[in-house]
């Protein structure tokens, strides 16, 4: 974004009025254009580059002389051709409006503490565009980028009520608050952070961060080479070898990353004889996994172990061989899989089993290793899969497994083999992660108290959690809009969760997904609360907030 005051402030211009009527100015400008604030740079011109004629200049002028108390004649008097011209030409008008004009623009405006109510609200849209993302995946265009002009226009207007909040930028540490630069307004605000999965706390511990910080200094920012090309340290070796242990097995493989890992050891390990098995509620690298496996794709019905049976006694006289995927904790929805029933009927039929424990390392089981531990079935899954962005607060993915399994892997997963690997820096800090799962267990403790604290709440109150047994706690609203705009309403009192809507989930089954951590103090899960209900009020989500208990 262009510095305001160095382009239009002259040497006897007051500061403070130019901060005003620029913000004012920008802020009237998206208003009627729909443009985000980075997408309006000052020293554009009006119609050439940015498409606002004569017409909408003249109501923007309006607008501003209005909110600003400038004379009324400002739409006749001004021609300009842009915005950096206008404020320019307005800034004068600004300070001579009023004698303490510049006192009271230089007035901070005071940050609202969490709870109190931010009036973001539609800004120009008068009618409800009803398409999903799902109407933009396939045009009869011959043009491939067709599609993306609509989904802009699509995407503004979205973006304008206040609906699409996606990809804002932190300005602090992810913590259980978190300070959030909203880009279509313009504000900085402090927020409870229910969106990380930052589960045990350790992104922030300094056992980390130093770790990061000593290694890097040591080996360099990154290593500029895939692993069996220059790209491995001994930093590598002792993170597979830890990972290994702590998940009890006798090796294991790091990927650059969790989606990584998914795609490499699915589409190594199965052919275009062989069959996948998916649980339809699989995350969306497992089915990627298998589209560059070449090999047959079958789903079975949600945790419906009665119909993976039947699934994978059709597979047994189609396919070679079969794999058996499956999510440890569903990331959308927030339960876990039947791990003992799938493994069962994997022994029956001869398949082979893979648990992606993304969302349950650190999280399941009394040593937080996951899945198999949870169930008592250490060992007895043939490969178990994860990513170590998350409770182990790092980048990467990993597969553990017997070692020939891992051996085969190294030299046969295309990305493991041709890609860049993790920093050794960041090596470091997945070790010192490990070590502090494992010297502080109280953290799983901890956790495990918030998440039975928050979802009893929700759950008294009339929320719809599903099946949720763990970190993962949604707040299921079926239709899109209203998903939305109660995302809205949480955002407005200063709550920070996703909004999920297809292609997350369905259509159907758009849901508010919040992420609990050991971070989170009881005033932040009473606060949370109390802003879910005032936000499923105000949405109609909840059409009462009094207690289930208080009803019996």
């Amino acid at each position: 974004m262009t510095d305001l005051t160095a382009d239009v402030a002259g040497p006897d211009s007051n500061p403070t009025a130019v901060d005003t009527v620029s913000e004012t100015v920008i802020a009237t400008a998206m208003r009627h254009t729909r443009y985000r604030r980075d997408q309006l740079e000052l020293t554009a011109d009006l119609e050439g580059e940015l498409g606002i004629d004569s017409v909408v200049l003249i109501s923007i002028i309006g607008d501003v002389a209005e909110e600003l108390g400038l004379p009324s004649n400002l739409t006749s008097d001004i021609s300009v051709t842009t915005l950096g011209a206008l404020i320019a030409e307005l800034e004068p008008y600004a300070v001579a409006a009023s004698a303490d004009a510049s006192a009271t623009a230089a007035e901070q405006e005071p940050e609202l503490a969490i709870g109190e109510v931010d009036p973001i609200g539609p800004a120009g849209v008068t009618e409800w565009d009803g398409r999903s993302m799902r109407d933009f995946l396939v045009r009869s265009d011959r043009d491939l980028f067709a599609k993306t002009a609509d989904f802009a226009v699509h995407r503004r207007e979205r973006e304008a009520e206040h609906l699409y909040w996606y990809g804002m930028p932190l300005r602090s540490r992810c913590a259980n608050r978190a300070t959030i630069y909203d880009e279509i307004t313009g504000r900085t605000r402090e927020f409870l952070m229910f969106g990380s999965n930052n589960y045990l706390g350790l992104a922030n511990h300094p056992d980390v961060i130093d770790a990061v910080c000593a290694a890097t200094r040591t080996y360099g920012a990154t290593n500029t080479g895939c692993r069996i090309i220059g790209g491995t340290s001994h930093l590598h070796k002792e993170l597979e070898q830890r990972l290994a242990t702590f998940k009890g097995r006798e090796d294991a493989i790091v990927y650059p990353g969790g989606y990584a890992a998914n795609l490499g050891a699915i589409s190594a390990l199965v052919g275009k004889n062989d069959a996948v098995v998916l649980d339809k509620f699989n995350h969306m690298s497992i089915v990627d996994g298998w589209k560059l496996s070449g090999g047959l794709r079958r789903i079975y019905r949600h945790n419906d172990m009665a119909h993976l049976e039947e699934v994978v006694a059709g597979c047994a006289e189609q396919a070679r061989g079969m794999l058996i995927v499956t999510d440890g904790v569903f990331s959308m929805h927030g339960d876990i899989c039947r791990l003992p029933e799938i493994l069962r009927l994997a022994r029956r039929y001869g398949a082979r089993v893979l648990v992606d424990d993304a969302h349950a390392t650190g999280v399941l089981g009394a040593r937080g290793t996951g899945t198999a531990e949870h169930f008592g079935l250490k060992s007895e899954v043939d490969l178990e899969l994860g990513t170590m962005s998350k409770a182990l607060a790092g980048m990467g993915g990993f597969v553990v497994g017997d070692k020939e399994v891992i051996e085969y892997l190294r030299f046969y997963s295309n990305s493991y083999v041709f890609a860049a690997t993790i920093p050794a820096g960041v090596a470091a800090g997945l070790i010192a992660a490990i070590d502090l799962v494992e010297r502080e267990p109280e953290r799983i403790t901890t956790l495990w108290n918030n998440i039975r604290t928050l979802t009893a709440c929700l759950t008294d109150v009339g929320f719809d959690l599903e099946r949720s047994s763990s970190a993962i706690v949604p707040i299921v609203v079926g239709d899109e809009r209203k998903a939305m705009e109660m995302g809205r309403a949480v955002r407005a009192r200063g709550l920070f969760c996703q909004t999920v809507v297809f292609p997350g989930v369905a259509l159907g089954a758009a849901r508010l997904r919040i992420s609990v951590t050991s971070e989170h103090t009881p005033e932040d899960l009473a606060l949370a609360v109390q802003i879910l209900i005032d936000a499923g009020l105000e949405t109609k989500v909840l059409t009462a907030c009094a207690p289930k208990s208080a009803q019996r």
